[in-house]
């Protein structure tokens, strides 16, 4: 019988059991337990997606066919990895970072994994400044954001004119660390923006995962 509690919030998920879906539906093989551990083993930041959303980004590519998808926030090359073996023949993944260290770790990372710059290309600049220097490749099928949250509006505006009709935006951290709501935070105001600008130009949703992502689809 199904439970009506889950309907206002209840939640029944446990490291337990989120630890035995990863590995049943979203395993690792050595290639990305390398690039997701590597923030611990380089003093990175260990904010990198899930085990089991970064799968979800593998199955997105999948079933859109993708052949050019744009990464907005590189870190250690994880979920640039994920999004390529969704990729069609002889696609491409190009994915944005600021930090110069973590750009080289991700290359690394990615040349491990058996995949060249011909599939994935880790360009060192700031999202909004390199986006402009690959517009000419486009229209594309994918963008997916995980950088700064500040900059998610324009990030969702660029998309929004260089993705392909039915092409998809996807954006983690949509919850904002469960502080979407504050009155007074101003990247919090951004990310109410972002949301608010994706509801009126895209067919969207807020998939529930711990911190949120958006999916949306050019109509």
């Amino acid at each position: 019988m199904a439970d009506p509690n889950s309907r206002t919030g209840v939640k029944y998920s446990t490291p337990e059991i989120q630890t035995f879906a990863d590995q049943t539906h979203a395993p690792h093989d050595a290639a990305l337990e390398r690039a997701f551990r590597a923030p611990d083993q380089h003093d990175m930041p260990a904010i990198q997606l899930g085990v089991s959303e970064s799968r979800l980004l593998t199955l997105l590519m999948q079933l859109i066919a993708a052949k050019k998808v744009v990464e907005i926030g590189t870190l250690a090359g994880y979920s640039a990895l994920r999004l390529a073996r969704g990729l069609a023949p002889g696609g491409k993944v190009w994915t944005f970072e600021i930090e110069p260290s973590y750009a080289q770790i991700a290359r690394d990372n990615i040349a491990a994994a058996g995949f060249t710059s011909s599939t994935i290309e880790v360009r060192l600049a700031p999202a909004l400044q390199g986006l402009t220097e690959i517009e000419a490749h486009g229209p594309f099928d994918a963008v997916f954001i995980d950088a700064d949250k500040a900059g998610y509006p324009e990030y969702a505006r660029w998309a929004k004119q260089h993705l392909r009709r039915g092409g998809l935006l996807i954006g983690d951290n949509s919850y904002y660390f469960g502080q979407l709501l504050d009155a007074d935070g101003p990247e919090a105001a951004r990310m109410r923006e972002f949301h608010a600008y994706v509801s009126e130009h895209f067919d969207s949703v807020c998939i529930p995962t711990p911190d949120g992502m958006v999916l949306a689809i050019v109509p």
